[in-house]
């Protein structure tokens, strides 16, 4: 039975209208499989010279037993945003004679074969056998990494909780923060119990059965979870869900696009996919932590010109490369309508202007880095408002792939509305403003660079409506194409 599903599926992919973008996508995955895979091997392998090189007083083994509670609460949060739970059309498998639990032990054995349940191999076992190849007890190595392993698979487990429970996991990422913080600051060191129990892990063998019944624990306790809404009518029944309005209407005082203003603003609040989005845009504004905290990055302005503009883009970035898919499922309703297209994009334009503006204002706190970083990311604000925007905006007339707007996919992980040509349109974004930046700052001085970075933003400010004419034209040529691609459901 497992492998007439896997050859069910299999069909369903290969005969699926977007095969050749699925195979393209999955080639791109591999790809990075294959780099973050390998980074991980060398981490592993390297892993136990390393500390005991920087903390030669105490046994390798020891630290990361007293630390290994990070790496799992790590592990939990990055599974939560990137790791994408199996899915399978289940609807036409329940009116037949197959039992339910073939059907659910089939969904939870995928994902055992995930890439995040393969990181512990590429970390752990080859630091097992460098340990052993240092004449650690082979016995204990081992069973201490088989409880690593069930400890990972207990973590996938728990996504599967977690993952329809949004409080669950800010709980857990706050547990995260705070243990973090109060072990930097020397206030309390969850580290110290935590050491203890998996050094007993690692001491003591036969305690590889606790994590082992956790993890069957929790195996059992996901399976009735799911097989708990797993009915006919709760599959094909209509959920009737009271929608709240809000007064939007100080958007009318933007005149003739506030109706579709009106439009993003409700898509956003109301939707499952959207909501995500925006709520992975605000991590960018972060991303200059990466580069602005780094000494290395302070000798390549360039770098630091390409972090600035992240810092300020992260909606843009998201939700901006998307359009006109987030409008695919009215799109034909929409575009039989007496309104000028010009509008539809403008609507669009402004509502990231919006979105970048928000964000440079959140991103004040960067004073804390000096006068020239802020006015960095003040340049980057101008350039995004400028340029960046209009890119997305023609990189959009690219992108045919519809968007199921409440499919509850992971922002990142999801490649419901990813096109290839997307990433192309994405060097431009990436480049540019470096480029930008880097040649005047290399001919006359660092001021210079910040000048020509923000002039171009406000050039493209000056000049929006001839571009917005232009990205009209690309749209209104490809429209009836963008129609019949939103009619195909993936």
């Amino acid at each position: 039975m497992i492998s007439r599903f896997f050859n069910l599926e299999w069909k369903q992919f290969s005969r699926a209208s977007y095969f050749q973008k699925g195979i393209a996508i999955k080639i791109l995955l591999g790809f990075a499989v294959l780099y973050f895979g390998g980074a991980a091997l060398m981490l592993g392998g390297s892993l136990f010279f390393i500390l005991k090189k920087t903390i030669p007083n105490l046994d390798p083994i020891v630290i990361v037993n007293n630390y290994i509670i990070y790496w799992f609460l790590f592990d939990l949060a990055i599974r939560f945003f990137l790791q994408q739970l199996p899915v399978m059309n289940v609807k036409p498998l329940m009116v037949i004679p197959i039992h339910k639990n073939t059907i659910i032990h089939y969904l939870l054995g995928k994902t055992t074969i995930s890439f995040f349940n393969f990181i512990p191999l590429f970390i752990f076992f080859p630091f097992s056998i460098v340990l052993i190849a240092k004449g650690y007890p082979a016995a204990n190595v081992i069973f201490w990494f088989l409880s690593v392993v069930f400890l990972t698979l207990s973590n996938n487990l728990v996504n599967f909780l977690i993952n329809k429970n949004n409080t669950v996991f800010y709980v857990l990422l706050s547990a995260l923060v705070i243990f973090a913080g109060l072990e930097y600051y020397n206030i309390f060191k969850i580290s110290t119990p935590i050491g203890v129990a998996f050094n007993a892990l690692y001491q003591h063998p036969y305690l590889v059965f606790i994590p082992l019944f956790m993890m069957l624990g929790l195996y059992v306790l996901v399976f009735q979870y799911i097989k708990k809404g797993f009915y006919l009518d709760d599959t094909v029944s209509k959920k009737v869900k009271e929608v709240h309005a809000s007064d939007l209407s100080w958007m009318n005082r933007f005149g003739s696009i506030a109706p579709f203003l009106k439009n993003d603003v409700k898509l956003i609040w109301r939707n499952a996919r959207p909501k995500q989005v925006m709520l992975m845009s605000f991590v960018f504004l972060f991303y200059g932590l990466i580069f602005y905290t780094q000494p290395t990055y302070q000798k390549m302005p360039a770098f630091l010109a390409f972090a600035s503009m992240f810092v300020t883009g992260g909606f843009l970035m998201t939700f901006g490369q998307l359009v006109p898919s987030w409008d695919s499922e009215y799109y034909k309703m929409l575009m039989s309508q007496n309104i000028p297209y010009k509008k539809y994009l403008e609507s669009k334009w402004y509502l990231m202007v919006v979105a970048v503006a928000i964000s440079f204002v959140l991103s004040t706190p960067y004073l804390y880095f000096g006068w020239k970083i802020f006015a960095m990311i003040a340049a980057g604000a101008l350039f995004n408002i400028g340029l960046n925007s209009f890119i997305t905006l023609f990189g959009g007339a690219l992108n045919r792939v519809p968007i199921e707007l409440n499919v509850k996919a992971k922002a990142f992980s999801n490649t419901n509305g990813f096109n290839p040509t997307q990433m192309l349109i994405a060097l431009p974004k990436l480049l540019l403003p470096m480029l930008l930046f880097y040649v005047p700052y290399k001919l006359i001085n660092f001021n210079a660079g910040l000048i020509v970075l923000a002039l171009s933003g406000v050039l493209g400010i000056i000049f929006r409506d001839f571009f917005l004419t232009k990205i009209e034209n690309i749209y209104q040529k490809g429209k009836y194409k963008t129609i019949a691609a939103y009619e195909e459901k993936q």
